[in-house]
């Protein structure tokens, strides 16, 4: 309703109110008190301004126009048009207090649409829940009416005894599937290592010298590869940081303990060096240190370059084998260029033509080492002595050592484009190899030392051949399940006690450096007992803020 005066002249009043003081017309609109309108003096009733004017009537336009609903207690319906003009231009009623306060009327019926058609619901359908639309409310102001909750759903109790089923338990998640491509290139390549050792006593020949040369060029690069690629993520789990201890120094100390009993068993003097790894086992040593330093290659921007100049460099020095450090330095390119290869840089080894190319590749380099096998020294494919050990002059090493490099990274990925990608029958041998590089020495130095490698007819093609059948059935076998299960509890100890959980934060620790997922008031930490009181919950920072760590 609006509150606008009349625009025709209104009579003085004879009391006291200023009618067009308009300073108290606005404060009463604010205090929504609007002020006392002015009476008609009954004495002035015969004059000009005797009464109120009566304004004119609007002119309706023709046809029906939709009404507005009738309310409860008021005269006949006026449509919504004409009755807000009236309510502009009259002066409503007057009272002794002015206008009575205004109150929103309320609709006593649906809106009325003056004679046109109004939808029905269908028959047998109840009408809808929406709530019809009004000019008496906003749409600002209007919401829906939330849908009644449904009772939640309980189950049916059996007629027996009464008790409810018992909820069948979640299924487990699916395990990803192993890829088999990286265990078939495994298992070729500790076949090749077994051979490699087999065919130490027989290097007098020509034919194992030249398949002697042929493997030791590119096997053991090419493991360390492997080793870098699955080493990439390597701090980013406590599981794999674990294995430093449990797969590598403990099984390192246990072989070498092992190997110095075998020595001495066979008449050898007793020779225990733990700083100076013995044979084979300088693998497991050297892998420590790659993986130590593997956040190093991770910061820099051209860590292969670094690599190789480094590589190149340590041919002035006569490295230590203590610590395994002259291996480390020698086959350290091949573990960084593992750590940056994607799969999708493996990918590039699956066309037909790379195949074929690798095929010929390999060919060719066991035709180049049965031509150069009697007139080369088998040092260079050690990738571990100094220009002056092999008795060259420094820009003849560095030749050498890079063409070395050239070669075994030739090779290496010759080997990984033809090795086959599916599932074959010593996929599953190559992901206990472990147990076949730890275990092998033994059957190869007791070989040795009873002769059984000495025999005459050994020394040539057809002896070579046997010895590397005979040296791959022997790493099927030490691949076997079985095997596995045997030594298990040397190779692998379980070492739970040595390391602390995840969830188990030191004594020191602060609460504002204790993760908010670490503890909760319910859990309590491993070394308290069952009578213990919880530990603290750790401290959460409002929405918004982060934890902030003392300088």
């Amino acid at each position: 309703m609006s509150d606008t005066r009349s625009p025709f002249s209104v009579p003085a009043s004879n009391g006291d109110d200023v009618p067009g003081d308009v300073s108290g017309w606005s404060a009463a609109r604010q205090d929504r008190k609007p002020a006392p309108w002015p009476m008609p003096d009954p004495v002035q009733s015969s004059g000009p301004h005797s009464s109120w004017p009566e304004p004119p009537e609007p002119a309706h336009p023709s046809g029906p126009q939709p009404s507005w609903p009738e309310l409860p207690g008021s005269g006949p319906t006026v449509s919504g048009r004409g009755r807000r003009r009236r309510e502009e231009e009259a002066p409503g009623e007057v009272t002794a207090w002015g206008y009575p306060p205004y109150q929103e009327p309320q609709p006593s019926g649906p809106l009325d649409l003056g004679g046109l058609p109004v939808p029905q619901p269908a028959p047998g359908r109840a009408p809808s829940g929406e709530r019809p639309f009004s000019y008496w409310e906003s749409s600002q102001e209007w919401q829906a009416a939330p849908a009644p909750r449904s009772a939640p759903h309980e189950p049916e109790r059996p007629a027996g005894d009464g008790r409810l089923p018992e909820e069948e338990p979640p299924a487990p998640p699916v395990r990803k599937k192993r890829e088999p491509y990286l265990d078939n290139v495994k298992f070729v390549l500790i076949a090749m290592v077994v051979v490699g050792h087999s065919l130490v006593p027989t290097l007098d020949t020509h034919s194992a010298k030249s398949a002697y040369l042929f493997v030791y060029t590119f096997h053991m690069p090419a493991f360390v590869l492997i080793s870098g690629y699955l080493g990439r993520n390597f701090w980013n789990s406590n599981a794999k940081i674990n294995k430093l201890v449990d797969t590598m120094l403990v099984p390192y100390v246990i072989v070498e303990i092992g190997y110095a009993l075998l020595r001495y068993a066979l008449g050898q003097k007793w020779t225990l060096t733990i700083i100076d790894p013995a044979w084979l086992n300088w693998y497991l040593l050297a892998l420590v240190l790659w993986r130590i330093s593997s956040p190093i290659w991770t910061r820099m921007r051209q860590p292969l370059l670094v690599a190789v100049v480094i590589y190149m460099m340590a041919g002035f020095s006569e490295i230590s084998g203590d610590f395994s450090l002259d291996r480390f330095f020698g086959l350290l390119p091949f573990y960084v260029l593992g750590m940056m290869l994607k799969p999708e840089h493996f990918d590039l080894l699956k066309p037909l033509w790379v195949r074929i190319t690798s095929g010929v590749v390999v060919a060719g380099a066991v035709a180049v080492a049965i031509f150069i096998a009697p007139h080369i020294s088998l040092k260079p494919v050690y990738f571990r002595y100094s220009f002056k050990k092999m008795g060259v002059d420094w820009w003849i090493g560095l030749g050498v050592r890079g063409a070395i490099l050239v070669a075994a990274l030739v090779l290496t990925f010759a080997l990984l484009a033809l090795v086959p990608r599916r599932e074959t029958w010593f996929s599953d041998l190559g992901t206990r190899t472990l147990y076949a590089y730890l275990l092998h020495g033994v059957v190869v130095l007791i070989a040795k030392d009873q002769g059984w490698l000495s025999f005459s007819w050994l020394h040539g093609p057809l002896g070579v051949m046997a010895i590397m059948s005979s040296s791959v059935a022997l790493a099927i076998v030490l691949c076997l399940p079985e095997t596995r299960t045997l030594f298990k509890w040397l190779l692998e100890p379980r070492l739970v006690w040595l390391y602390r959980r995840p969830s188990e934060s030191p004594a020191h620790t602060s609460p504002a450096q204790t993760s908010p997922t670490q503890t909760s008031p319910t859990q309590t930490s491993p070394s308290q007992g069952q009578g213990s009181p919880a530990q603290a919950p750790a401290a959460v920072p409002p929405a918004g803020e982060s934890l902030r760590f003392p300088r």
